[in-house]
């Protein structure tokens, strides 16, 4: 429903973390946050069993969501929580649920130490199936990770925001993704970090051959073309701080490189028509397994 962020919840600390991190966005939207448990039914072959059985099953499937929402409640008393239960493939039910809603906020283990999101093949679906942003948070994700630190240089979540980071090409920009990125800074009244990684050209090999280095100048050019982009964004969010970053080399290793200071790093995944395969893209797909921060994979044509 519009005005509602959901959550994929299976009673992990991942998915708790994704809870969390949803009411506090929640807070900044003035939204209500809808927290979805999917459980498969279980088999006949184990009804039978008196510890294993259906009844004892479906009691602990309904406590799960029941006390994930009393506890978002408590912690988040000026948001409307609600949840539900489904049956059935997660991803399929997941997606289903989100179809209408602002967010599709999602728990993953982290991938090693402190960075990188380890995402399941329920998961991977979701992501490269939503119609709507995507949100990953890890466990162990707190508020006052999204912020920086006080004076004394300890974490605190009563201080400002982090920047929120945007992993933009300015040859092919997609307002969908852009947008979104602006909103958020805009809610947490954060900068916004914009960053984008380029190849040289062919013509360059041609270039130093002749003697002519025109590494200075493509620069300028690319840095040009993004100011350019980022132009009318600029004016329709004057109150967003924006810090332009364009440099040589992957995309994906300057996002990640900016994840580290970031609140949350926002991608797009390119939507694709076939039902074959997974396809999230090639920079999500590297960001969602290195960066440091929540990250958000917004779908655009």
């Amino acid at each position: 429903m519009p005005g509602t962020i959901i959550v994929g919840l299976d009673g992990s600390l991942e998915s708790r973390a994704a809870a969390e991190w949803a009411g506090r966005e929640a807070q900044l939207r003035g939204a209500g946050v809808r927290l979805v448990h999917v459980w498969l039914p279980v088999p006949k072959t184990m009804a039978q069993a008196p510890l294993l059985g259906a009844e004892t099953h479906q009691h602990w499937t309904e406590r799960v969501p029941r006390e994930a929402a009393e506890e978002l409640r408590r912690r988040h008393p000026g948001v409307e929580v609600t949840f539900e239960q489904r049956t059935g493939a997660v991803a399929e039910a997941l997606l289903d649920a989100s179809r209408d809603a602002e967010l599709l906020v999602l728990g993953s283990r982290a991938l090693s130490g402190f960075s990188g999101f380890l995402v399941g093949s329920a998961g991977q679906s979701v992501v490269a199936r939503a119609e709507v942003p995507v949100i990953l948070i890890r466990a162990g994700e707190r508020a006052a990770d999204e912020h920086v630190e006080d004076s004394g240089g300890a974490p605190s979540a009563d201080t400002a925001f982090r920047p929120v980071v945007l992993g933009l090409d300015s040859d092919s920009p997609d307002d969908t993704v852009v947008a979104f990125a602006f909103e958020e800074a805009r809610l947490r009244g954060a900068a916004l970090t914009v960053v984008q990684g380029w190849s040289l050209p062919p013509y360059y090999v041609y270039s130093l051959s002749a003697g002519v280095d025109p590494r200075e100048d493509i620069t300028r050019e690319r840095a040009a073309e993004l100011t350019e982009t980022l132009l009318p964004w600029r004016q329709k969010y004057p109150d967003v701080e924006v810090v332009e970053t364009s440099r040589l080399g992957s995309p994906a290793n300057h996002l990640v490189d900016a994840s580290r200071d970031a609140s949350l790093v926002v991608v797009g995944r390119r939507v694709r028509r076939s039902p074959f395969g997974i396809h999230i893209g090639s920079v999500a797909h590297a960001v969602l397994h290195h960066a440091a921060a929540p990250v958000a994979v917004v779908a655009h044509d």
